[in-house]
């Protein structure tokens, strides 16, 4: 069986991480989430800590999709030529790994793994820092959020913590 990594800060998840996840379990067995850079949080560009982000995976998956995954907050060690191996070492085995990023394909290729580049979703609408910025202005953000994600963020007064970090930046 099959098993696809997918790679990102998930800060926060939202409807293009659910549409590449769930395109990994179509095509994959299993499915391995990494939650790159697990000690950043509180911050303008890193706002929710390890926790909440899997607290907001787990809330937007189903009961079958969370049983085929495997959630692992990952600390970064900024040493790119030890990073695979970094990865390897702290995650089930896998064998194709899906990403974007231009680097994360350069490191796992020249690691022999199929890479997968995988489609966008509404790139424009659904991404990290565009959704950050709605938070911070008071600008609509919810509908590029699955629902379970939203109710961690609300939970934890996420849109005001984003806001307030915002203003430190």
């Amino acid at each position: 069986m099959s098993a696809g990594l997918l790679l990102g800060r998930f800060q926060p998840l939202h409807d293009g991480h659910i549409f590449v996840l769930r395109q990994i379990l179509k095509e994959c067995g299993r499915a391995i989430v990494v939650i790159g850079s697990a000690q950043a949080s509180h911050d303008a560009d890193n706002p929710f800590s390890a926790g909440e982000r899997v607290e907001m995976l787990r809330a937007s998956l189903t009961k079958s999709e969370l049983l085929r995954t495997t959630i692992i907050p990952i600390e970064d060690i900024n040493r790119y030529p030890l990073w695979v191996a970094h990865l390897e070492s702290r995650c089930p085995k896998f064998d194709r790994v899906y990403s974007r990023n231009p680097l994360t394909i350069s490191l796992f290729k020249g690691a022999n793994y199929k890479v997968i580049e995988h489609d966008l979703y509404e790139r424009g609408n659904c991404s990290g820092t565009e959704i950050r910025k709605r938070m911070a202005q008071g600008n609509p953000w919810k509908d590029c959020v699955p629902a379970g994600a939203r109710k961690v963020i609300e939970a934890i007064h996420g849109e005001e913590r984003v806001r307030a970090l915002a203003g430190r930046k």
